[in-house]
């Protein structure tokens, strides 16, 4: 199944939540993103049957391992691209919102040449 972005931006979410959160569940989602209720239960439902979480009888919902692989890619992704936005000189929130959109775009090439980049041209 070829996720679209809003499936990466749900599977992103749980990872950031699962983060904070000893077990996340739907009204998680719907706080954290300000989602409506039925959009966040029609995309769960997408990325169950599609394997990338499962939701336990309880409500819990968990990454799958395909799930987690996708979500930690994007997450990297979004905390690559801010880090790069800020240090050009663009505002933390600016910076953000542009990496939120960046990130489901940019193909896996670029940004391991950016990354590279970043590496060569970086002290530490």
């Amino acid at each position: 199944m070829q996720l679209q972005e809003s499936g990466e931006m749900y599977l992103e979410t749980i990872l950031v939540l699962s983060q904070k959160k000893p077990a996340v569940r739907a009204i998680d989602i719907v706080e954290y993103r300000q989602f409506s209720k039925p959009s966040v239960s029609r995309a769960l439902g997408l990325l169950k049957a599609g394997g990338f979480v499962t939701v336990e009888e309880n409500g819990h919902i968990r990454l799958t391992e395909t799930g987690r692989a996708v979500a930690e890619k994007i997450y990297t992704r979004h905390t690559v691209l801010t880090k790069v936005l800020t240090s050009l000189g663009v505002p933390e929130a600016v910076a953000a919102a542009d990496a939120c959109k960046m990130e489901h775009v940019i193909s896996d090439e670029t940004f391991e040449a950016l990354q590279t980049h970043i590496r060569e041209h970086t002290a530490d």
